[in-house]
């Protein structure tokens, strides 16, 4: 499994589905239509989208070597 970490490419709105969706192994797409799905539900999806948006590093850059 890779790290939690939210990718630079593939990003919509923060990288959140696309980092879940790289570390549990499946598609970005897969994980937006289960994290819209789960809106439908009661619960505090939106705030905990937030929340991981915030508290996930972003992706670092490979770094050029000269």
């Amino acid at each position: 499994m890779a790290a939690l970490t939210r990718p630079r490419d593939g990003r919509v709105i923060g990288g959140v589905c696309a980092a879940l969706a790289r570390r549990f192994g499946i598609s970005a797409t897969t994980m937006r239509v289960i994290f819209l799905a789960s809106c439908l539900l009661p619960g505090p999806q939106f705030l905990l989208y937030v929340a991981l948006w915030v508290l996930l590093p972003s992706e670092k850059t490979p770094s050029t070597a000269w």
